[in-house]
């Protein structure tokens, strides 16, 4: 009777034994100048490795070596519900579920992991901000980090913040008025994170400061290491924490140099791991010193966002002061819940749509699934996450291309902001014939990129073979270029749609499931009452707290993602993508 067995990946498992990362730790950013020391990743909470996404397979026993051979015979029954499926079962158990009209099978197998934490990131502040051609009301003033998050400027006027191209500037315009920029993202435990920047003048009356902040809750409490700018040029280091604006200091202050002259750049460096804080600051053009000048510990702020800080203290008297930010990096950082998500579903996909009729070839498909680790749906998904290893063609259009490792979403427009325009064929950078005929070429820009749609085809079309389309296409064979046309047009069946008031239930939801948004109104014809679908994203499953999180590649977060860095990937609560929800398909 034919079956298969768990021995197709048995390398692969061996190598890696209880666990598949997607990959080893980043490599840390190159620094600006001087020799760097190395930065050690952290272990991880939750027994996450140091890689920033993982995929955890079950540990090597005695059932890997074993055949997996269902019983005979097999039972087909068609369950009640909308979109009509038909169970599977031997001896008692579901082997296989299917959908009718539709490709995707999820049939049981090994327990896996998903699990993703926060990517490193350097911004380099190469934009230009604000928009002038914006209302004042809409203007960024620093934007968006490139995959750390959006920055938020505070205090006191947003005119004090702005970015040319290698700089972020904050203009202290006024004396005793602390400003903030901080990144969105309040979730960040263990962090090693450095700036570098400079003032443009020697204060005069009384000192100026900039310093990183961390375990950031507001601007009246956070942690920061900051560099003191005396009005004789010496430069001073203090490490404190301000709780509802009352500032103790946490360590001895130490100077670190004297007479320095205007326009002289620092780096402050920050490394905190639990309640242990290190820190350290030098002159940039130097070697980054190797012993930490402060070791504490204190644990009043478990977790909160980074940034920094800049204070013209009371009487100083030549403002405006200049603090010029020329590079901001967090080598090195854990949320405090990493998102994961723990299920045995893999989703497979048949060579043509189910029509509801169960004949001995589809049996035989079933019988050659069982027990297969070879990868599904979601694995391929999975490998597009942060630190997914790159993977080369051998063979086929894209040969000695990479066709998996970790994805971006798109290169930068002169504000910052990421490019939309990214698709499977982009990412591999080689052109693509399309079944009609329509030729695409590469783009040199969108090299290793993937938006939200591109990312679906890239994973169900040229991984998992459904047909693709160029563009738009009504026909229901091909998935479509756009999320818009996805939504309405996309091989398979539809599961759920909002019923204009409220986001679909989708009770019949299942890993694999293509959930679509209409996350952002403004490109709504509100004369029609017509909604534009504008995301797209693959189910994944349930994660550890039971919400529903899918995968979607992602602006801010600078590709594919399962995380909530700007917007929680979850279809439950009142988030964004859970109050906007439009449609479920499942090809």
């Amino acid at each position: 009777m034919p079956h298969t067995s768990r021995r197709r990946l048995l390398a692969v498992l061996a190598a890696s034994a209880a666990s598949v990362p997607l990959a080893g730790a980043a490599a840390a950013p190159a620094r600006a100048a001087g020799a760097a020391v190395p930065v050690d990743p952290f272990a991880g909470p939750a027994g996450l490795s140091s890689a920033r996404s993982s995929v955890t397979l079950p540990p090597l026993d005695a059932s890997y070596f074993s055949s997996v051979t269902l019983g005979a015979p097999l039972t087909a029954t068609v369950l009640a519900g909308t979109p009509v499926r038909t169970e599977v079962t031997s001896g008692g158990r579901r082997v296989a579920l299917l959908t009718h009209g539709a490709r995707t099978v999820v049939v049981p197998g090994p327990q896996r992991r998903f699990a993703e934490n926060k990517r490193p990131f350097v911004d380099d502040f190469q934009r230009t901000l604000p928009d002038p051609s914006l209302d004042p009301a809409d203007r960024a003033y620093w934007g968006t980090s490139p995959g750390g998050g959006s920055w938020s400027t505070l205090g006191p006027v947003d005119t004090d913040y702005s970015v040319v191209p290698g700089y972020g500037v904050v203009g202290l315009t006024t004396e005793n008025y602390s400003r903030h920029a901080s990144l969105r993202d309040d979730e960040i435990t263990d962090v090693d994170a450095r700036c570098t920047a400079r003032f443009d003048k020697i204060p005069t009356g009384q000192a100026c400061s900039f310093g990183l902040t961390f375990g950031y809750q507001s601007t009246h409490s956070n942690y920061r290491a900051r560099l003191s700018f005396l009005t004789s040029g010496a430069v001073e280091l203090r490490v404190e924490k301000e709780v509802d604006d009352t500032v103790t200091q946490l360590a001895a202050t130490l100077t670190l140099g004297t007479s320095v002259p205007a326009g002289t750049d620092w780096t402050i460096r920050v490394r905190r791991e639990g309640t242990r804080i290190q820190a350290k600051a030098w002159r940039s053009a130097s070697a980054e010193p190797s012993a930490w000048a402060v070791d504490i510990t204190d644990s009043t702020f478990a977790k909160g966002r980074v940034g920094l800080r800049a204070l013209a203290n009371k009487g100083c008297t030549n403002l405006p002061v200049a603090l010029s930010v020329s590079r901001y990096e967090v080598d090195a950082a854990n949320w405090q819940t990493p998102p994961t998500v723990t299920h045995g579903d893999w989703v497979r996909v048949l060579p043509e749509p189910f029509d509801g009729t169960w004949t001995p070839q589809l049996e035989q498909t079933i019988r050659g699934w069982a027990g297969s680790t070879v990868p599904d749906v979601l694995a391929y998904a999975a490998m597009f996450l942060a630190d997914a290893p790159a993977v080369t063609a051998g063979a086929g259009p894209a040969q000695g291309k990479q066709v998996l490792g970790e994805a971006g979403y798109g290169y930068l427009d002169p504000q910052g902001y990421r490019y939309e325009g990214a698709d499977f064929h982009e990412y591999m950078n080689v052109g693509w014939t399309f079944p009609d005929g329509t030729r695409t070429g590469p783009s040199s820009k969108q090299v290793g990129n993937l938006d939200c749609s591109g990312y679906t085809r890239m994973v169900y079309g040229y991984h998992m073979g459904v047909p693709l389309a160029a563009g738009e296409d009504t026909s229901g064979n091909r998935i479509p270029r756009k999320s818009r046309d996805i939504a309405d047009h996309a091989p398979g069946v539809l599961v759920d749609r909002t019923d204009g008031t409220a986001p679909p239930v989708a009770a019949l939801l299942q890993p694999g499931d293509l959930v679509l948004f209409n996350a952002d109104s403004s490109d709504d014809d509100t004369g029609s009452g017509t909604v534009t679908v504008d995301h797209v994203g693959i189910y994944l499953g349930q994660d550890a707290a039971g919400k529903r999180r899918f995968l979607s590649s992602r602006k801010t977060v600078d590709g594919p993602t399962m995380s909530d860095l700007g917007g929680a990937s979850l279809l439950d609560g009142t988030g964004t993508y859970a109050t906007k929800l439009h449609t479920v398909r499942r090809i």
